[in-house]
């Protein structure tokens, strides 16, 4: 790599990384380090190729997506995130409530599979299609959809205070950067 594409790939880093690292978390369901790890990775095959990379945040992102389901291919031991259970919610919102709904956002999200995590992070978090998410992950739109209404059904049943969020609960949330996921139903 020269001094110039050495220069423009360290202010790649530098100014997108943390959008980065957000995505990787949410894929590696919460655990930042596994999320670091799988960032680097990411980074560390762009940059062997960085001179011929057009678009290096969407480069980045699809090496994410593609370790993602990789790993989720792999048969190996799956370590569980054990949660206690969440207080009760009190009637008057308090800003407390944000970070609490981030607190089991994650912990479910932790106790999804890979593949489910996945699929609900391109759909809610990246905000992506169906057809882009089926050829992301290399399966018909059929399954993305499948496999986005099983993971709803399971991300509800893993933390029920999330279908208190309506219009109303939508309108009080922080902004995107700050929600893990957003749940449609």
């Amino acid at each position: 790599m020269d001094a110039q594409a050495q220069e423009s790939f360290r202010e790649f880093v530098a100014n997108r990384s943390s959008a980065l690292l957000k995505t990787a978390v949410l894929l590696s369901g919460g655990d930042r380090h596994a999320g670091e790890g799988l960032l680097q990775n990411a980074l560390i095959k762009a940059a062997g190729r960085w001179h011929r990379i057009d678009e290096p945040e969407a480069y980045v992102r699809q090496v994410l997506y593609r370790q993602q389901v990789s790993r989720w291919r792999l048969k190996w031991p799956r370590r569980e995130l054990s949660v206690a259970a969440p207080p009760e919610t009190g009637s008057a919102p308090d800003a407390s409530g944000a970070a609490e709904l981030r607190l089991v956002m994650r912990g479910a999200l932790a106790r999804l599979t890979a593949r489910q995590r996945t699929v609900l992070v391109l759909r809610y978090f990246e905000d992506l299609p169906e057809g882009e998410v089926a050829r992301v992950l290399g399966c018909s739109v059929g399954t993305v959809r499948s496999a986005t209404h099983r993971s709803l059904a399971r991300l509800r049943a893993l933390a029920p205070e999330l279908a208190a969020l309506g219009p109303a609960a939508a309108e009080q949330r922080p902004s995107r950067d700050y929600s893990p996921v957003e749940v449609r139903q």
